[in-house]
C-alpha cells in the first residue's frame, strides 16, 4: 500500500493495530496459566474481554471508513509477545514470574497506548470524529489497564517477588 495522505497512514496503522490485537487474544491466556496470582490472572482475564471489544470497535472504524478490516502483521507486538514467551519459559518463583508478567503486560499496554494515541491525533486531524470517539475509547481503557497491572504489582507482586 502506498502512503499518498495522512488518510493512507492512519488505514496503515490501523492495520497494524488490528493485527496486534489479534496477537494479544492469543497471548494472554498462556500468560494467565503462568500466574499464580489469581488477581492477575483475573486482570488478565478481564483484559482479553476488553481486546476481543477493542477488535469489534476496530472493525466498526474500518466500517466507518469503508474499507475491510484487515491486519497488517505487527512486528513490534510479534516481538513483545516473544519476550513474554521467553520469560514465561524461564524457571522462576511464582511471585517473581508473576512480577514478570506484569512487566510484560504492560509493555503490551505501552505500545497499545502509543498506537492508540497515534491514530486518534490522525483522525482529529482528519475531522473523523466517529472514528476518533471509538479509538479515544480504546486508548482510554488501554490506559485504565496499565494502572491496573501497576495496581496489582504494586499492591502485593512486587513485594512477595522482592523476598
Amino acid at each position: 500500500m502506498k502512503l499518498n495522505n495522512l488518510n493512507d497512514l492512519l488505514i496503515h496503522e490501523l492495520k497494524d493495530i488490528y493485527s496486534a490485537e489479534h496477537q494479544i487474544t492469543k497471548a494472554l491466556p498462556k500468560m494467565m496459566k503462568a500466574a499464580s496470582s489469581d488477581k492477575l490472572r483475573a486482570a488478565f482475564q478481564e483484559h482479553l474481554q476488553v481486546t476481543e471489544q477493542q477488535i469489534k470497535r476496530l472493525d466498526k472504524v474500518f466500517d466507518i471508513m469503508g474499507k475491510k478490516a484487515e491486519a497488517e502483521h505487527c512486528k513490534a507486538m510479534e516481538g513483545i509477545i516473544k519476550e513474554a514467551d521467553s520469560m514465561m519459559s524461564e524457571r522462576a518463583d511464582a511471585s517473581v514470574m508473576d512480577a514478570a508478567l506484569i512487566a510484560s503486560a504492560q509493555r503490551v499496554e505501552h505500545y497499545e497506548i502509543a498506537a492508540y494515541g497515534t491514530v486518534c491525533t490522525y483522525a482529529k486531524q482528519l475531522n473523523m470524529s466517529d472514528v476518533l470517539d471509538l479509538l479515544v475509547t480504546t486508548l482510554e481503557e488501554e490506559k485504565a489497564t496499565d494502572q491496573k497491572l501497576t495496581s496489582i504489582a504494586e499492591g502485593s507482586i512486587n513485594l512477595k517477588a522482592e523476598h
